[in-house]
């Protein structure tokens, strides 16, 4: 698939609405952030989620435009 559509495909939620760049830009950022936070966390905290500290870090190194399948749609 070429990467202009996946990135089209990304823009657009489930419900078919197109989202703002604004919008999008946020998600990113909320990601990015979840993401960094997700690598402080201690031993206790990610059993309890059921995630190895090497899931963790391997999740917290992954670009925010690597966004999870389920929300490209």
């Amino acid at each position: 698939m070429p990467r202009d559509t996946a990135l089209r495909r990304a823009a657009c939620p489930p419900s078919g609405r197109r989202r703002s760049l604004l919008h999008r830009l946020l998600d990113l950022q909320a990601l990015w952030r979840q993401r960094r936070r997700l690598a402080t966390l201690d031993d206790a905290a990610l059993r309890d989620m059921g995630i190895s500290r090497a899931d963790a870090l391997h999740e917290a190194s992954r670009k925010p435009w690597d966004a999870p399948a389920h929300w490209r749609g």
